[in-house]
C-alpha cells in the first residue's frame, strides 16, 4: 500500500526553485477570498428571498430556531443587535467577531426544562421511529400508468414550485393586501428552484444503487451536485464537505435541524415508492438525515407517505387522516398534524381553520416544519382533491409556500392527472426544468417522469425479489 508521506516527499524531491515576479505572486488572491466570504456573512445577518424579495436573517433565525428546540440562547439576542449595528456600520472586522459568539451561544445553549418540546419524544433513528407506527400494507400498482402518473406528479410539483416562489415569506394578511386572492401565477413562472436540486440528487443516488442505497451515498449525491445551500442544507453541506456524513451532517452545528428542509423534498421519496408507504418512509428517513433530525425528518415522512399513498387512494381526506397516523403519538410533530386535522374538523372553512393553526405555530419561523405541515394538512383537506382550489388555498396560507405547493401538488396531480392541470398552469411551463445543479442544468420533464418511472419498476422489483 502506497504511504502518503511518499508521495508528498516526492513532491517535494522534484519542485524546481523558482523566483517568481510581482505580478506571479498569489497574495492578493486572499483579498479576494475574504471579500467573497464577507459577501456571505452579510447574506446571513440580512438577506432576501431570491423569488419573493421576503426579508430573512439566518443569525437571528438561528436564535429562534435553538429556542423551539427547547434550549435558552444566553445573550443571543443581544449579540444579534450588535451584529446589525456592525452590518450598518460596514464593520466586517467587528462583524466577523460577533457572528463567531453568536454561532458558539447558538451551539452551547443549554437546556431551558420548562420548554414544552420537552414533554414530547424526539425520535432520532429509523429504528426508534418505526417501532412507534403501523404502516398500511403496499398496495399493487399499475406499472402500465406510472409515467402518466409521475409526469402528472412532476409538472404539479414544479407548477407549485413556481406558484409559491413568487410569494413565499409573507403571512395570509400581507399577500391579500398586495395580490388579492391568488388563483394563478401572478407573474411568469420560473422552475428554478432549490427544493427540486436536493430531490434530482436523491433520484441519482437511487438509479445507481435502487433500494439498497444509504444516507451516505445521498449526502455523496449532494456535495457533487449542490453547489450551494441554505440553513440546513448549507450547513450540512459543509460538513459533508469535511467529511462529517448522516446522520452526523444534520446534527453537527445545525439548529435548523427541524425547519423545512427535509419535508420540501419527500414527494420524491413517495414517488418512486408507490403505493408502499412504509418504503417511502423508510428512504424519507435516509433522505431526510442528510440535514436533518428528528422532528424535521417526520416532515419529509409526512410527504413521502402522502405521495406514495397518492398513486393508489382517491380519497384525499381518508389520505391525510391516514397519514397522521403513522406521524407517532409521543411527537411534536404528530401533535401540530393532528391540531390541524381536529381544527380542519371545527371549521366551517380553510381560512378558520388556518387562523386556528397561524395563532397556535406563531412563535416558528415561516420556515420551520410545523406551520408550513399544518398549512398543508388544511389545504388538502378544503381542497378536496381540487388542484385550482388547493392550489389557491395554499397560496392565500403563506409561509413557505413554494415548498408547500410543490409537495401536495405532486400528490393531488398524481391523484387526478395530468389532464386536471388547466393549460393556464401547464402552458407556461412547458417542458423545460431549470436548475443550478453541476450536472443536468436544464431537464426534459417528461424524460423526468420516465426516469422516475424507471425507478418505481425497479423498486417493486426489487420488493418482490430482492436486489441481487
Amino acid at each position: 500500500m502506497e504511504q502518503a508521506w511518499k508521495i508528498a516527499r516526492m513532491k517535494t524531491d522534484n519542485a524546481v526553485p523558482r523566483l517568481l515576479t510581482q505580478d506571479e505572486q498569489t497574495w492578493e488572491d486572499n483579498i479576494d477570498v475574504g471579500e467573497a466570504e464577507d459577501a456571505h456573512l452579510r447574506l446571513l445577518w440580512n438577506s432576501h428571498v431570491p423569488g419573493s424579495f421576503a426579508p430573512e436573517s439566518i443569525m437571528l433565525a438561528a436564535i429562534q430556531a435553538k429556542e423551539n428546540l427547547g434550549y435558552t440562547v444566553e445573550g443571543g439576542v443581544e449579540l444579534w443587535k450588535a451584529g446589525q449595528k456592525a452590518v450598518a456600520d460596514g464593520d466586517m472586522v467587528e462583524l466577523n467577531r460577533i457572528s463567531a459568539r453568536l454561532w458558539h451561544a447558538v451551539n452551547h445553549a443549554e437546556p431551558n426544562p420548562a420548554h414544552e418540546s420537552w414533554s414530547f419524544r424526539r425520535y432520532e433513528s429509523w429504528e426508534q421511529y418505526s417501532a412507534a407506527v403501523t404502516f398500511p400494507a403496499a398496495a399493487a400498482v399499475d406499472c402500465d400508468l406510472l409515467e402518466k402518473q409521475m409526469y402528472a406528479g412532476w409538472m404539479a410539483q414544479i407548477i407549485g414550485g413556481a406558484i409559491g416562489t413568487m410569494i413565499e415569506g409573507y403571512t395570509t394578511d400581507a399577500i391579500r393586501k398586495c395580490f388579492g386572492e391568488v388563483r394563478s401565477y401572478l407573474r411568469a413562472p420560473s422552475t428554478y428552484n432549490d427544493d427540486i436540486t436536493y430531490e434530482l440528487a436523491f433520484l441519482q443516488a437511487y438509479e445507481r444503487l435502487g433500494s439498497r442505497l444509504t444516507s451516505r451515498e445521498i449526502a455523496e449525491e449532494w456535495i457533487a451536485l449542490v453547489p450551494s445551500g441554505w440553513s440546513a442544507e448549507e450547513l450540512a453541506l459543509r460538513n459533508i464537505r469535511w467529511g462529517v456524513m448522516p446522520p452526523e451532517s444534520g446534527r453537527l452545528g445545525n439548529p435548523f435541524g427541524e425547519w423545512i428542509g427535509a419535508q420540501m423534498r419527500g414527494a420524491v421519496c413517495g414517488m418512486v415508492a408507490p403505493g408502499n408507504p412504509a418504503e417511502a418512509a423508510r428512504l424519507a428517513w435516509m433522505d431526510g438525515e442528510v440535514s436533518h433530525f428528528a422532528n424535521g425528518i417526520l416532515g419529509e415522512v409526512f410527504n413521502a407517505v402522502l405521495v406514495s399513498l397518492s398513486f393508489v387512494e382517491t380519497d384525499i381526506r381518508a389520505m391525510v387522516a391516514a397519514c397522521a397516523d403513522m406521524m407517532p403519538e409521543e411527537s411534536e410533530y404528530g401533535s401540530v398534524i393532528r391540531f390541524a386535522l381536529e381544527a380542519c374538523r371545527s371549521s366551517a372553512d380553510w381560512e378558520s381553520a388556518w387562523r386556528l393553526c397561524e395563532k397556535k405555530l406563531e412563535r416558528y419561523n415561516w420556515i420551520h416544519a410545523y406551520p408550513n405541515a399544518a398549512a398543508e394538512v388544511v389545504a388538502l383537506w378544503f381542497g378536496q382533491g381540487d388542484f385550482d382550489e388547493t392550489a389557491y388555498i395554499i397560496s392565500m396560507e403563506g409561509q413557505d409556500v413554494d415548498c408547500n405547493a410543490a409537495q401536495i401538488l405532486t400528490a393531488v396531480g398524481i391523484m387526478k392527472g395530468v389532464e386536471n392541470l388547466d393549460a393556464r398552469w401547464t402552458n407556461p411551463i412547458g417542458d423545460e426544468l431549470k436548475t443550478y445543479l453541476r450536472r443536468g442544468r436544464t431537464l426534459s420533464i417528461r424524460e423526468l417522469a420516465q426516469r422516475t418511472a424507471a425507478c418505481a419498476r425497479r423498486g417493486i422489483q426489487e420488493a418482490e425479489y430482492g436486489n441481487e
